[in-house]
């Protein structure tokens, strides 16, 4: 969700099984619609997809058999759901404050710090975003990951969007999938501006890497993955201001095409390693790129359809303190020439 929508979260804490048991007599105005149709619509707090399983399993039962997810309901049948959830969260509340930039019935949009963890997992069981979301927002306690509709990475800072409610944050993961939902980020990178506007549109599979399982990288082998570089602000003659846009959401994928591409972020010691260092640079920026501590970016705006009142919706935030002094090192003296 860095940029990477596609990683499952651990979860933190022994599993709660939680019984439910619904039934549901079909009215005048469902009738003549699929049992599937009048499901999503009348056990809103489940995914449809989890309906369609319990349709096919027999968790859903139509009168008392199973049937096809398909078939035509009449008033006065009866939907039975019964089925045992997973309950996820053994997440404990913590008081960490968050900066929230939008919010309403529905939705929060938050403006997360670098070094945040998103949502507890392997040696991050404690300090997370998710910790204190379930902290100043308990009724999130119920939904998977407390809400998160994506996720950004550690060191990246910027905008991550939230549903409050099990069918918001289940649409809005729809809207994910179908790209309707858009993310812009700002970054520092090593190359000129020439070089930069000759990879307007980068498309190119990133998969798991074989051998060093906690990276990415391009492989044909991979999943469809493409970035825009929708503007390229030159600092200096050898290192740019990017604003790109994702079309897909893998992860790492705006650090992993840029190191494809050889124009890595500045800060990134995963995938860029010492091609950050590029010539020309007075002693004060090389120090500035070489101890900048993390990758250099930052989700910046983020667009979205109001799962319930259809509006759309866009979000901004300014670039965090470290990027706007490295930016300012960096073009130091370069509109002087």
């Amino acid at each position: 969700m860095d940029e990477g929508d596609d990683d499952e979260a651990p979860v933190a804490g022994q599993a709660v099984p939680v019984v439910v048991d619904i039934t549901h007599i079909v009215t005048e105005d469902e009738s003549g619609l699929r049992i599937d149709k009048v499901a999503s619509q009348v056990f809103a707090d489940f995914s449809r997809v989890q309906l369609q399983g319990w349709i096919t399993d027999g968790s859903l039962l139509y009168n008392g058999s199973v049937q096809k997810p398909k078939v035509r309901v009449k008033a006065g049948d009866v939907l039975h759901l019964s089925t045992t959830l997973q309950q996820h969260s053994e997440d404990q509340p913590e008081n960490i404050d968050i900066d929230v930039v939008y919010e309403d019935d529905d939705v929060l949009v938050i403006n997360k710090p670098v070094g945040m963890v998103v949502h507890p997992g392997a040696g991050n069981h404690t300090g997370t975003l998710v910790n204190a979301l379930l902290y100043h927002y308990p009724q999130q306690h119920h939904l998977p990951r407390a809400g998160l509709v994506h996720r950004i990475d550690k060191d990246t800072s910027g905008l991550l969007l939230i549903g409050k409610t099990k069918p918001a944050q289940m649409a809005l993961m729809e809207q994910l999938k179908d790209k309707s939902v858009y993310r812009h980020y700002q970054c520092v990178v090593a190359g000129d501006q020439a070089s930069l506007l000759r990879h307007r549109r980068i498309d190119a599979p990133i998969g798991r890497h074989r051998t060093q399982r906690t990276k990415m990288t391009v492989m044909t082998a991979g999943r469809e993955a493409v970035t825009h570089l929708l503007n390229v602000t030159p600092l200096n003659d050898n290192y740019c201001l990017l604003d790109v846009g994702l079309e897909t959401g893998r992860t790492h994928q705006i650090r992993v095409h840029l190191s494809h591409v050889t124009h890595p972020l500045v800060g990134d010691r995963v995938y860029g390693g010492r091609r950050q260092l590029r010539a020309g640079l007075t002693e004060a920026q090389r120090q500035a790129i070489s101890n900048f501590p993390r990758q250099a970016l930052h989700a910046y705006t983020l667009g979205f359809v109001h799962p319930v009142t259809g509006e759309d919706i866009e979000v901004t935030t300014p670039l965090p303190k470290d990027m706007q002094q490295l930016i300012a090192v960096l073009s130091d003296g370069y509109d002087d020439e």
